[in-house]
């Protein structure tokens, strides 16, 4: 595949004038050994897809796996497998292996042709090594994403076990965020080629405005509401240091009526997909999370970050604040402190922040979200979905939202004011020859 072929088909994920970082993988002489450091958000699943789409045959298509990702985390995973999806369909096939998900839904997979493309999670793609049926001695790309968050978690065993079972790979990539050097010991620096674009104009931190809000007491929950409710439909995330602090915070968000979300490691995988499904589509515009959300999750729009809690490291205070202003946006970042904190040397602002003197009343989401019963193993798309809603349930194209699309399922935003005539107007009709049940989901929902 071409670089202008990569760059025509990332039109289709909102990618219309490619980075420097993009442009440069995507031209990149070929194999080689890269080291690609970039900050959260500067499009780095985007950058070295298009060295590793330039590295597939045609020839080999369905016959063995010809490139791997590794990645840290479940959400990662969904997300690059995503990307990389629908840049190589259909000419090459893309599968997704991670932890939480179906491991007979992910074998069934290998059954309808062996993927041209891995994005997988180390110890569950470990885990098929080791049932057998999945071989990776053809493999000649391999990309470990964000490498020093993996060895962080643990994985450096299953990652050195994986990258010796690869021994044809003649292109390598290792990204980080964090401006990382050091290579985990399995990897052979020698032919190392080192692309930095933590200081690029065009790939560099984001444009951000920081301030501070003086909560006057401790607890700093009225401060929380009120500073949500002054900031309008804007999407804001939320941080809290601990489980059972986002808990409290998301039912007190609810119970004062703000459309909130929740996300944190405690949660099944199914409800931390659901809830940044219905954070990106705007169903809840707000979503309180645990610094599992700082790093992995590409939301783009997001317009405000909450520190409610400070970050117990500067790591966590760079990668909560990355997660607004991404691929070079404006930004908003307030810290809400009380004279209980203690404030840490790397939390700086830029001023301190004011609410104003009347605080608007909680605003109400524009859209709702549309469960279907039904996702892409039985053969649905996005197209599907939106010409359904369209054609049978009355929809004007405005009305219409995101669409994601999951294995078994998929969730569609829609105007709110039009929901449940629409689930009304498609429920005598099938979609695509099957008959699909589609739900409307109440964003407070949890399994």
């Amino acid at each position: 595949m071409t670089a202008d072929e990569i760059f025509r088909r990332a039109k289709a994920l909102g990618i219309d004038t490619p980075n420097a970082m993009q442009q440069r993988m995507a031209s990149v002489a070929l194999p080689a050994r890269l080291l690609l450091l970039a900050p959260t958000g500067s499009g780095k699943t985007f950058a070295y897809a298009g060295a590793l789409l330039r590295t597939l045959d045609a020839d080999r298509a369905g016959h063995c796996v010809q490139a791997v990702v590794l990645v840290p985390s479940r959400e990662l995973a969904i997300q690059s497998g995503e990307v990389l999806r629908r840049l190589a369909a259909p000419e090459f096939k893309t599968a997704v292996f991670y932890g939480g998900h179906s491991m007979a839904t992910e074998q069934q997979s290998l059954q309808g042709g062996v993927p041209d493309i891995i994005v997988a999670t180390p110890g569950r793609l470990l885990d098929h090594l080791q049932r057998g049926g999945l071989s990776l001695h053809d493999v000649r790309t391999l990309v470990l994403d964000e490498y020093d968050k993996s060895l962080e978690l643990g994985f450096q065993a299953q990652m050195r076990s994986l990258t010796g079972r690869m021994r044809k790979v003649s292109t390598l990539i290792l990204t980080s965020a964090t401006g990382a050097s050091d290579l985990p010991d399995f990897i052979d620096g020698i032919g190392m080629t080192t692309l930095d674009y933590g200081a690029d104009s065009d790939t560099a931190a984001p444009h951000l405005t920081i301030r501070r809000l003086a909560s006057p007491s401790a607890d700093k929950l009225d401060t929380l509401e009120l500073l949500l409710r002054s900031l309008g439909d804007e999407r804001a995330i939320v941080f809290v240091n601990h489980r059972e602090a986002a808990e409290r915070v998301y039912k007190a968000l609810r119970k004062s009526g703000i459309a909130a979300g929740i996300y944190h490691g405690g949660m099944e995988q199914d409800d931390r997909d659901r809830a940044v499904v219905l954070f990106d589509n705007g169903t809840t515009p707000v979503l309180v999370c645990t610094d599992l959300a700082s790093r992995g999750l590409d939301i783009s729009d997001v317009d405000a970050v909450v520190h409610y809690h400070l970050p117990v490291s500067a790591e966590a205070w760079t990668h909560r604040n990355g997660r607004s202003g991404r691929q070079g946006a404006e930004g908003n970042v307030y810290v809400i402190t009380s004279d209980a904190d203690k404030i840490p040397p790397y939390a700086v602002w830029d001023s301190d922040f004011r609410l104003p003197d009347k605080v608007p009343a909680p605003a109400l989401p524009r859209f709702i979200t549309l469960y279907f019963n039904a996702g892409r193993k039985e053969k649905l798309s996005k197209g599907d979905i939106a010409g359904f809603l369209m054609q049978k349930g009355g929809l004007q194209r405005d009305q219409l939202g995101k669409i994601a699309l999951r294995d078994h399922c998929a969730y569609a935003a829609v105007d709110a004011d039009r929901a449940r005539a629409a689930i009304e107007a498609c429920a005598p009709f099938k979609v695509k020859n099957r008959r699909v049940r589609i739900t409307q989901i109440k964003s407070a929902d949890k399994k």
